[in-house]
C-alpha cells in the first residue's frame, strides 16, 4: 500500500504529506457521517421509554429534584 501511495504521489507531482492530507480530508467527512448514522440507529433501538428531544428539559428537572431530595435526606439523617 505504501508503494502504491508513493507511486500515486510521484505520478501527481505531490509529496506524501499532501497526498495523505487530501485523502484524510475526503475520508473524514464520510467517517463522521457513518458514525452519526450508527449513533442514530443505536438511539432508535435503545429508547425504551420513547423519550423525545422535547422531554429533555422535564427529565433534567426531575433528576435534579430527585438529587436535591436525596441530599436533603442525607443532611437530615446526619443531623439526627
Amino acid at each position: 500500500m505504501a508503494a502504491k501511495a508513493e507511486a500515486m504521489a510521484k505520478r501527481e507531482g505531490r509529496t506524501m504529506s499532501e497526498l495523505f492530507r487530501e485523502t484524510f480530508r475526503a475520508y473524514y467527512p464520510r467517517e463522521v457521517d457513518t458514525w452519526f448514522q450508527e449513533l442514530a440507529e443505536f438511539a432508535t433501538t435503545h429508547n425504551p421509554h420513547g423519550y423525545t428531544e422535547a422531554d429533555i428539559p422535564r427529565l433534567i428537572k426531575e433528576v435534579r429534584a430527585e438529587e436535591a431530595a436525596e441530599k436533603a435526606a442525607l443532611k437530615i439523617a446526619k443531623a439526627s
